[in-house]
């Protein structure tokens, strides 16, 4: 007997992206039977709900249900969802995201194996256009130079690891260490498998279970995003100290060395040489990132997008860090 399934997804104005998941679901190796699937909406403005009855109505033998979420945050919207579903083992994903076919039933196979209290995949970073800066945004998102050690970004090997993309659990976990943290409006899925790897369980992470990820689209909403990663991730360090990772540490410690590198350099020549030094070695280091990307994609216009991405990438995310430092929430 397949486990029934339950796939809980947070949406918020995902009129163009909400069909792509649905189809995407509905051609599912697993079967229909046993999966419901429980979209809650933030009170989306841009014809998301109809999107989602107009699929539906082609789809009737599709069990899918949209409940409300007022509190109009990801973490409150998961939670909605949890309550209002009913399988035994619960698949978190996103509505700009299109699984693989074989996404629930792999992902439901490593959890009955026991590889991991929470089990995910890959992301397969595509641009959200087809233009220049959104192609080289999904090139940046995927580069180890903007990202790190974010396994689930770039990874070939399956491993244990320290927080996997959307993920899927069994229901009981939930008794154990409770639900959504619904104070941190970002790094809710990090703070969640932070109680899991405490509580003694393993994150799973499978190459063989993917996703395709559409990133922004654009610079301003790249910045608006990290910006918001970081400062929630300070929020959520401030409870869990020791899960500090050293791909997380480095863009805030670069932002602050130079603001104070620009601050002093006016006054002392040396100072002035660091500032000049550092700046140079980053941008080459940059820019051979982007020639790397333009001769492995073939597109000239990544030499100066991809470098262009990361800088906002690291620069918004320690930016936001260190802002979070001075404003943290209650």
């Amino acid at each position: 007997m397949n486990p029934n399934v339950s796939i809980i997804v947070p949406c918020f104005n995902e009129r163009t992206t909400i069909p792509l998941l649905l189809e995407a679901l509905y051609n599912q190796t697993y079967p229909h039977s046993a999966v419901e699937v429980v979209i809650s909406d933030g009170g989306s403005t841009d014809g998301t709900q109809a999107a989602i009855a107009e699929w539906h109505a082609q789809h009737v033998d599709f069990i899918i249900r949209v409940i409300e979420n007022p509190a109009k945050s990801i973490p409150a919207a998961l939670n909605a969802a949890i309550k209002a579903s009913t399988g035994e083992i619960i698949v978190r994903l996103d509505a700009h995201s299109e699984p693989r076919q074989d996404y629930v039933e792999r992902s439901v196979k490593a959890l009955l194996d026991g590889r991991g209290q929470n089990v995910g995949g890959v992301w397969d970073i595509r641009p959200s256009s087809n233009t220049w800066i959104a192609k080289s945004i999904a090139a940046a998102a995927s580069h180890p130079i903007g990202v790190g050690d974010a396994h689930y970004r770039h990874s070939a090997k399956p491993a244990v690891v320290d927080t996997v993309p959307f993920g899927a659990f069994e229901r009981k976990l939930l008794n154990q260490i409770g639900m959504f943290d619904e104070t941190l409006l970002t790094n809710e899925d990090y703070e969640f498998n932070t109680r899991i790897r405490q509580a003694g369980g393993e994150i799973w992470l499978d190459p063989d279970i993917r996703s395709v990820y559409y990133a922004r689209a654009n610079l301003k909403a790249l910045i608006q995003q990290y910006w918001r990663y970081g400062f929630w991730k300070w929020q959520m360090l401030r409870r869990y100290p020791d899960t500090i990772r050293w791909r997380q540490a480095l863009p805030p410690l670069f932002v602050t060395v130079l603001i104070i590198l620009i601050l002093l350099a006016p006054f002392f020549r040396l100072v002035l040489w660091a500032l000049i030094t550092l700046l140079s070695v980053y941008i080459l280091v940059l820019l051979a990132a982007g020639l790397q990307m333009a001769i492995k994609k073939k597109g000239f216009f990544f030499i100066l997008g991809v470098p262009m991405a990361i800088a906002c990438m690291h620069y918004s995310w320690g930016a936001g860090f260190l802002w979070g430092i001075f404003h943290p929430q209650k």
